[in-house]
């Protein structure tokens, strides 16, 4: 099976509150596009063009994103931002998730991501300031705090909750999988498209 190991922390972070005691090992996506779905299995063709078949687990978690504003984001709000370090030393917004009240918490912290100079801080924010190039939103969490700079090019989404209504064949979708107890790949949580608006 191909499977991407590239994974966004605040995605991850949403991963693991259904990931099982027994399976220690971190989970893994795969993005693609829904081929069918029958209720316990979902065969999907990813973005590199292979067909997977992928067993979903009992307790599967289904969610959705909805398109957002800079003007959204308020200070107490918690949020999840992927961010590059800049020639200027400052962290430059790639995407910004609102979570749900009820995800206050998830994945908390600052951590490096796969990509060069890119990281991920999930965090309450207490202050959004206007500066000339867009807006700075200051990330606390404990033990520490991040400036993340958020231009007009960052994507700004919230996570909402989602069903298997929305695991459509032609619906995007990005699935976090990892091993059951017998070692079989299983999906524990599905981002999917909703009205348009695809994963990430």
């Amino acid at each position: 099976m191909s499977l991407k190991s590239i994974l966004p922390a605040a995605l991850f972070a949403l991963a693991a509150t259904t990931a099982m005691a027994q399976a220690p090992a971190m989970p893994v996506r795969v993005s693609g596009t829904i081929v069918t779905f029958d209720g316990g299995l979902l065969s999907i063709r990813t973005d590199k063009g292979a067909d997977e078949t992928l067993k979903l687990s009992p307790d599967l978690r289904v969610t959705a994103l909805v398109n957002r504003q800079l003007s959204d984001i308020n200070a107490g709000d918690y949020v999840g931002s992927a961010a590059v370090a800049g020639p200027d030393g400052k962290l430059h917004a790639q995407e910004v998730h609102i979570f749900a009240s009820n995800m206050r918490g998830a994945g908390e912290g600052h951590r490096p991501m796969a990509g060069p100079n890119q990281s991920m801080t999930n965090a309450t924010v207490t202050t959004v300031l206007a500066d000339p190039t867009g807006h700075t939103l200051r990330l606390t969490y404990p033990g520490g705090e991040q400036d993340i700079e958020v231009g007009s090019d960052a994507r700004i989404v919230q996570i909402v909750p989602g069903d298997r209504s929305l695991l459509k064949p032609g619906a995007a979708v990005s699935l976090f999988v990892s091993k059951a107890a017998d070692g079989t790949p299983t999906v524990r949580s599905i981002q999917a498209e909703k009205d348009g608006v695809k994963p990430l």
